[in-house]
């Protein structure tokens, strides 16, 4: 158990402190390159940077009405009238590209750079109350148990007289 809850821990932190965001993928519009339940590592990039191909996650405009991060690919990268950069991103289960071309707001920008599947859906499930309770609480109520067998056993072996030893019991009188 120790080393389930070591390897755990390590895939929260390490991605981190090495400078990755991690992102669950929760839809189908990127089959075929990114599956659902994948969890992908992202890297902040300068967005001069970011070129056609590159998988981002990113924040839709809010007029897009699209309200959670999206990972798609960049299908285009244009100029608007003051020269920043326009994106035009696009599913690859998708048919056609995002009805949205937007502006990044920031100096960098999270690309996309491994995924790996079916690890969402453990971490969706944990983000679930009563699943992270059952997750610890049933292998802690086992050692618990385990623990609990074993102190009785112990204090049954003290309190047996030893090997060889009569036993006197006073009988009726």
């Amino acid at each position: 158990m120790l080393v389930a809850v070591t390897l755990t821990a390590a895939a929260y932190l390490v991605p981190s402190l090495l400078g990755y965001e991690r992102y669950v993928i929760t839809g189908g519009s990127m089959s075929g390159a990114i599956e659902r339940g994948s969890v992908v590592f992202s890297r902040a990039v300068p967005a001069e940077d970011l070129r056609v191909g590159d998988v981002i996650t990113y924040q839709p405009p809010a007029e897009s009405g699209v309200t959670t991060l999206v990972t798609h690919r960049i299908v285009r990268i244009g100029r608007d009238d003051v020269g920043r950069q326009v994106l035009r991103t696009q599913g690859d289960a998708n048919p056609d590209p995002d009805p949205w071309r937007f502006t990044l707001t920031d100096d960098e920008q999270a690309v996309v750079q491994v995924s790996v599947p079916y690890v969402g859906y453990a971490l969706i499930a944990l983000a679930d109350r009563d699943t992270r309770m059952l997750v610890i609480g049933v292998p802690a109520g086992l050692v618990g148990l385990v623990s609990l067998g074993q102190l009785v056993g112990a204090l049954r072996s003290r309190l047996r007289p030893p090997a060889g030893t009569t036993v006197v019991t006073a009988g009726p009188l």
